[in-house]
């Protein structure tokens, strides 16, 4: 059966938003607070094992800064420093900084035009979503994705199969009519605990993590004229970039 409905993640797999996105929030709210803290490229690399932006600054304190004496509204102290965290980078996003990686645009437009159902799965916060979509890809774009499941919408996060589970009960299909976008191994696990077929495009952060089974590894989706490279995965294909034709083939296959 042929595929009907694209899940992907965000973070990574939409945009490089990590290294100079994400991490940068994290340190402009820090230092808002009064905070000493800096996550460095490398230890930014090391929390990333870690999914949610709440779950990353408690893992933090846990195992990289155990001295710090925890305030009595522990709770409440890590949600407001997220959603300083969430304001920052949605003011970055609105610069213009963070473009789509190479055929992102091109795809979502190909499927879109072809009447296939779109949808997003990712811990990041919603807010932090309609930014990206809003300022790298279209101000409409939000309406491109029938479901955006995203945040705390669900308890366990990446990889945990709850969040795919929650975007497939939300549309109402079959998990092998899908096909998942990702970047990490957390998401493909998540992805795969779900049933859901997996095409991963890596980035710098997750070039080494572990995506045996995934229908396909690539470094890209790829553009006509920026073919992508393919570094692993089960299946085999004779294309140079991600279309409408590409993905019917691995589905398929």
């Amino acid at each position: 059966m042929p595929v009907s409905t694209l899940i992907f993640d965000v973070d990574g797999t939409l945009a490089d938003t990590e290294r100079d996105g994400h991490r940068v929030a994290f340190n402009l709210a820090f230092a808002a607070t009064g905070l000493d803290w800096v996550w460095s490229e490398a230890l930014y690399g090391e929390l990333l094992a870690v999914t949610g932006g709440k779950e990353r600054i408690r893992h933090y304190l846990e195992h990289y800064h155990t001295a710090y004496q925890k305030p009595q509204a522990f709770a409440a102290f890590v949600a407001d420093l997220h959603a300083a965290k969430t304001q920052y980078y949605t003011q970055l996003l609105a610069t213009g900084c963070m473009p789509l990686r190479p055929g992102v645009k091109r795809l979502l437009g190909e499927v879109r035009d072809a009447g296939l159902r779109l949808a997003i799965a990712t811990t990041t916060t919603p807010a932090n979503v309609s930014a990206l979509l809003r300022y790298s890809l279209d101000e409409s774009a939000e309406t491109w994705f029938e479901v955006i499941a995203a945040g705390d919408v669900v308890p366990a996060k990446k990889p945990a199969p709850d969040i795919y589970q929650y975007a497939l009960d939300q549309l109402g299909v079959p998990a092998q009519d899908c096909l998942a976008f990702e970047d990490s191994e957390n998401g493909w696990l998540s992805a795969h605990a779900a049933n859901i077929p997996t095409l991963i495009t890596i980035n710098d952060y997750t070039k080494a993590h572990d995506f045996t089974g995934a229908l396909l590894v690539l470094d890209q989706l790829g553009e006509p004229e920026q073919p992508f490279r393919v570094l692993g995965g089960a299946m085999q294909t004779s294309h140079t970039y991600v279309d409408l034709a590409m993905i019917q083939q691995l589905h398929c296959a």
